[in-house]
C-alpha cells in the first residue's frame, strides 16, 4: 500500500547550529535524543537540518531553547543551498536515516511474524497484538519524520498489515472537575496571546482555556518572540509566556496543573498532547498517532489560526467526553 509522506516545502532547511558545555554530559545526551525523536539530521559538526515547514521550526525553537537554558548556544537560521551540499544530497540523508529506521522495525517485524506461525494458546497471542500494536505505534512515530518517503516504509507498512490481518483471523467469534476559584478567577475574561501558525499544544491549550479556564476567552496571534503583552492579555505556548513550557511538560500540561485541574479525561488528553509535542515518548499513548493526523489534518486544511482553534475544540471535546466516561 503506498502511504502518502508529509507535505513539506522541500529545499527550503531549516539549520540548528549549537555550541554545548562539556559538563553537565546529560544535556549532550539530552540535545542527540531530541534531534533523533524531532528527524533532524547532521550536515557538518555541532550543525543539523530539517525541512522548512510550521512543525520542524517550532521542534528547533523548543531545542534550541533548552540548549540555551542548559548553558549552551545555539541559533536556528532558515537556508537554501547555493553550492557544495546539494539539495538532493541532504534529502538522501534524511532518506538513509529512515530506511534504517524502518529496517530495524522490519526485523522486528519479521521476528513477530515467525513467532505468530509457531504460537500457542490465547496467551501468546495476546502478547503478538501487544507486540505488533508496539510496532504498530513506532511506524507512525518513524513515518512522522519521514519527510520524503523513504523506500523502506512501504515494505514496514505491508508487514504489519499482514500480521494484523493473521491477528484478526484468528480471533475467536467483545469525575467532576475541581479548580482552584481564587486562581480561575484571576484568569476569566483575558486576551490569550499565542504565536502564529497554531498546532497541537496551542491547539489543545486554547480549547481547555475556553473550555475549563476561561469560557469568554478571546484569542490573539502574533509572531513570536518578543511580544510584550498589553493590559487584560495573557501568552501561552511562545517566549517568556505567562503559561508556556516547564521542563519536560509542554503548555498544556502546565495549564493543567497551575489551574488544578484533575479531571481523568483531562489527563489523559494530556499525556496525548505531550507525547506529540515533545516526542520523547514519556506517556506511551497508542493514540498519539490518530490524533497527530487529525491535527494534521486541521492544519492542511486552513492557514486560518482561529478556525484551527474551532475546528480542533470540536475534535477534543468528543475525546474529552472518551475519556472521562472511560473506565481507566
Amino acid at each position: 500500500m503506498k502511504v502518502e509522506s508529509p507535505r513539506v516545502l522541500a529545499y527550503s532547511w531549516l539549520l540548528l547550529i549549537h555550541q554545548l558545555l562539556a559538563k553537565p554530559a546529560y544535556l549532550r545526551v539530552k540535545t542527540w535524543r531530541r534531534l533523533q525523536d524531532i528527524g533532524a539530521v547532521a550536515v557538518k559538526n555541532a550543525v543539523h537540518a530539517l525541512p522548512m515547514n510550521e512543525e520542524t521550526q517550532e521542534d528547533f525553537e523548543w531545542l534550541l531553547r533548552e540548549i540555551q537554558e542548559g548553558g549552551g548556544e545555539a541559533f536556528v537560521c532558515e537556508a537554501r543551498l547555493i553550492d557544495g551540499l546539494s539539495d538532493e544530497e541532504v534529502r538522501a540523508l534524511f532518506d538513509r536515516a529512515r530506511d534504517a529506521d524502518y529496517a530495524e522495525l522490519t526485523k522486528e517485524a519479521q521476528e513477530l511474524s515467525k513467532s505468530l506461525r509457531r504460537k500457542a494458546g490465547r496467551d501468546t497471542t495476546t502478547e503478538l497484538r501487544v507486540q505488533v500494536a508496539r510496532l504498530r505505534k513506532r511506524l507512525a512515530e518513524i513515518a512522522a519524520i519521514d519527510f520524503f518517503g523513504a523506500i523502506g516504509r512501504e515494505t514496514a507498512e505491508e508487514l504489519l498489515t499482514g500480521l494484523e490481518a493473521q491477528l484478526n483471523k484468528d480471533e475467536p467469534v467483545a469525575s467532576k472537575t475541581k479548580t482552584e476559584p481564587n486562581l480561575i478567577e484571576t484568569l476569566r475574561s483575558r486576551t490569550w496571546v499565542t504565536r502564529e501558525g497554531v498546532y497541537a499544544d496551542r491547539i489543545a491549550s486554547a480549547w481547555l482555556i475556553r473550555r475549563f479556564i476561561d469560557p469568554e476567552a478571546r484569542f490573539k496571534f502574533v509572531s513570536g518572540k518578543g511580544y510584550r503583552p498589553q493590559e487584560g492579555e495573557l501568552r501561552f505556548d511562545m517566549f517568556e509566556a505567562e503559561f508556556t513550557h516547564e521542563g519536560d511538560k509542554c503548555t498544556f500540561e502546565v495549564l493543567l496543573e497551575r489551574a488544578s485541574l484533575k479531571d481523568t479525561g483531562l489527563r489523559a488528553i494530556a499525556e496525548i498532547i505531550h507525547d506529540i509535542d515533545l516526542k520523547d515518548d514519556k506517556f506511551g499513548r497508542t493514540e498519539v498517532a490518530g490524533i497527530r493526523t487529525l491535527i494534521d489534518g486541521i492544519r492542511a486544511s486552513t492557514n486560518d489560526d482561529a478556525r484551527r482553534i474551532e475546528r480542533g475544540a470540536e475534535a477534543f471535546n468528543d475525546l474529552y467526553e472518551f475519556f472521562r466516561k472511560k473506565r481507566r
